[in-house]
């Protein structure tokens, strides 16, 4: 199924859903609403997650007010996550002993059928299917849902919350009890109708009432709904928004906006919401720290650093900001300053493997391969028996190679390349050390297999198969991966198009040969040969 996209105004949503279903694809469909989006992901047809803005992730929320966990419980697992963990919040839940995956998974199944449920309720509106696009499942759990069965219960809800929300029209009402139901006779109420009881004082809006009984909106509106019919409670007013707010309000909503975007990847359009967001306030963190990281994916690293050093100060020193920080740096070559700042992350973090990680990275980066070495000894001390992450072995083959340690060097990638088999990055390193030994078949068959790894394919393995094939004069082999290497990175290195340009020569090509040596000496202008064999060629002509 190719992407497609129309208006909800001349196709439901369900039928959407349906169609989607019934293909058993997997993506993404992206609902808009005015001032409002959402999402749901599928696979093989399937709903597996589900996110609506303007309607907060309550999951540690929910699992309170539902007596799931304890409060103490939500607050250490909230501030564990605060430590830059790379866990979801329901892991650390889990991991912890608060709530067992099985009702983990519920209550997520749960969040995800209210997003698609409220999803339903929209008649305005743009939609666009993006086939196989998914959630960061570093992010959010996913779940395995039958979109026959949301579509039956969904059509229900709808027709319902129709007739609901004749009363219930707006979540910033309030409503007081009218008389007792104990004084009633005959009168069984519901569970959710016994939540509410105590909530409906005249001083919670309806927004209040849904975040402290832990019930989701239908549920709430429901049950106010049939208090009402009954007698018992009654509609006192509508909670008015505070005088000299509405800026503040178009901020977060431009914020909110900009975080829905992002989480869908939709990096553009989150970029337009959070610079519209600067422009209220300038300083607004959550903004520009999104436009940094924006900006760090997109390779314009100055401008990240720009974002960076315009956040507040407070925000501006928290770890997750002071990683990319150091990031930035590195990319524009200011390792000292990557370094001092990582060292300011590691004082917040302490023992913290990543951190430790990322100042040998710098290190090695910034020319000293033995501190690197030493202080990627010490990440290996932290992480214990856990299996080292790739980015460690890929980087460790190099630190221990420039430092002298060759054959350790070799032996770290192999090790690597038991744990992570198809990773890239270590084929390509340690090939380039096996290369160095003199070891070139093995080295070639690292190459081919970083090439034919499935994963993303570094350039720099195509320029190394390039350089063993034009070393052994295979010039035909070495053009096509030269030139398979600058299609993937067309800033890779001077070298490559010094090479190409000498094999357009050798074939008799000047023109092109002259166009490969120019790029060579834009990239570097003390590339000496180049301007040689450019000279050569001009006079020649």
């Amino acid at each position: 199924m190719a992407a497609i996209e129309g208006s909800l105004a001349d196709v439901s949503l369900a039928d959407i859903c349906q169609l989607i279903s019934l293909g058993r694809k997997s993506g993404c469909l992206t609902v808009t609403n005015r001032a409002n989006f959402g999402y749901i992901y599928f696979e093989d047809g399937r709903v597996v997650y589900s996110f609506v803005l303007n309607r907060p992730d309550r999951l540690g929320e929910i699992l309170v007010k539902n007596a799931v966990i304890q409060p103490d419980d939500l607050s250490r697992a909230m501030e564990e996550q605060g430590k830059e963990s790379q866990k979801r919040l329901g892991e650390i839940l889990v991991d912890m002993g608060a709530v067992t995956s099985g009702d983990l998974e519920k209550w997520v199944a749960v969040q995800v059928q209210e997003a698609v449920y409220h999803l339903f309720t929209w008649e305005q509106g743009t939609f666009h299917f993006k086939p196989d696009e998914f959630p960061d499942r570093t992010q959010v759990l996913l779940v395995a849902l039958s979109t026959d069965g949301l579509l039956m219960e969904g059509a229900r809800r709808v027709d319902e919350w129709s007739v609901i929300e004749r009363e219930v029209h707006s979540l910033d009402l309030i409503y007081k009890m009218t008389r007792d139901p104990k004084d009633a006779d005959e009168v069984e109420l519901t569970g959710n109708q016994k939540r509410l009881l105590p909530l409906l004082d005249g001083s919670r809006t309806v927004r209040e009432v849904v975040e402290e009984s832990g019930l989701v909106e239908f549920e709430t509106g429901k049950a106010i709904y049939e208090l009402v019919q009954a007698g018992f409670a009654k509609n006192v007013g509508e909670k008015a928004q505070a005088d000299g707010g509405e800026d503040e309000i178009r901020l977060q909503e431009h914020v909110r906006l900009g975080q829905a975007f992002y989480k869908a990847g939709m990096l553009e359009d989150a970029a337009k919401e959070y610079r519209r967001a600067v422009e209220l306030e300038g300083s607004e963190p959550t903004a520009r720290f999104h436009l940094g990281l924006i900006d760090l994916k997109t390779g314009d690293a100055e401008g990240a650093l720009s974002h960076f050093e315009a956040m507040p100060e407070e925000q501006a020193g928290e770890l997750a900001t002071l990683r990319n920080r150091a990031l930035a740096l590195e990319q524009t070559g200011r390792h000292a300053e990557a370094l001092e700042t990582l060292r300011r992350g590691e004082e917040l973090a302490g023992r913290d493997p990543e951190v430790i990680l990322a100042i040998g990275i710098s290190e090695l980066n910034g020319g000293d391969p033995a501190a690197a070495r030493a202080t990627f000894f010490r990440y290996r001390d932290v992480v214990g028996k856990e299996t080292p992450s790739p980015m460690y072995y890929a980087f460790s083959t190099l630190a221990s190679a420039a430092a002298g340690h060759l054959g350790e060097a070799i032996s770290l990638g192999r090790e690597g390349l038991k744990a992570h088999p198809t990773e890239s990055s270590i084929l390509v390193n340690t090939g380039v050390i096996l290369d160095h030994t003199g070891n070139h078949e093995a080295a070639e068959q690292y190459f081919m297999r970083a090439v034919n790894s499935g994963s993303e394919i570094p350039p720099q393995a195509h320029k190394n198969l390039g350089d063993q094939a034009f070393r052994r004069g295979d010039l035909s082999a070495a053009q096509s991966h030269y030139e398979q290497a600058v299609k993937l990175n067309p800033s890779l290195g001077d070298d490559v198009f010094l090479k190409l340009g000498h094999i357009a020569r050798e074939v008799g090509d000047a023109d092109l040969a002259e166009l490969f040596l120019n790029r060579a000496v834009e990239l570097n202008p003390n590339n000496e040969e180049a301007r040689a064999q450019i000279a050569d060629l001009s006079a020649r002509s």
